[in-house]
């Protein structure tokens, strides 16, 4: 299945909320559930969230990538400077040991249409994302996958993050692996980016 990828921006905003429907993908997130506090997040709601995401999108900053089969959006994946994530900043298991700069980027979420789940979106999102940061001036590009060896059965709700697996076979390894066990910190130096080989179904980010 042949997917382009596209970067989200103010012309694609109708497309994200079709793929994100009326709960903004996941209850009411809009993705914003890594950008602000708890008490925030709560406090916005779904419309909340909804206009803030908004805000960000028609300020042209970083948000992520749509991927479209056919004129179809059916997957998301967001990638932004690590920065513009202020729960990972703050979390006391993902948060960078020391600073590293403003090159490090984030992919922490994925949102795939229910049924083009398992059929190489996800993958394809990720690759694009790590040329996107790449070419944004990223030197890292950093995800939080849940681990799904040794017999670990993660919940449904775990998975947006998606898998330690997904990330190895685009290239990234562990950076860290906290001692709560539920997410590892993985991590790609982009700089190898230019030298791979994008599969057909990740090529032509615009």
């Amino acid at each position: 299945m042949e997917i382009q990828v596209r970067v989200v921006d103010r012309d694609r905003w109708d497309d994200l909320v079709t793929l994100f429907g009326p709960s903004g993908a996941y209850s009411g997130c809009w993705c914003m559930w890594w950008r602000v506090s708890a008490r925030e997040f709560s406090a916005n709601g779904n419309a909340g969230n909804r206009a803030e995401f908004r805000r960000l999108v028609d300020a042209g900053e970083p948000v992520g990538l749509l991927g479209y089969h056919g004129a179809e959006p059916v997957g998301w994946c967001a990638v932004a400077p690590r920065q513009a994530y202020q729960r990972i900043q703050r979390s006391p298991t993902l948060k960078p040991d020391r600073p590293d700069g403003a090159g490090v980027w984030s992919v922490p979420c994925f949102f795939i249409r229910r049924d083009h789940r398992g059929g190489g979106v996800t993958g394809a999102l990720l690759s694009a994302a790590v040329r996107y940061a790449s070419d944004q001036g990223a030197t890292i590009v950093e995800g939080y996958p849940v681990d799904t060896t040794a017999g670990r059965s993660p919940s449904a709700t775990e998975l947006y993050t998606d898998t330690v697996g997904l990330f190895t076979r685009a290239g990234f390894t562990v950076h860290k692996r906290p001692a709560s066990g539920r997410r590892v910190v993985m991590r790609r130096d982009v700089h190898a980016s230019r030298h791979a080989h994008p599969s057909r179904a990740s090529a032509g980010i615009r």
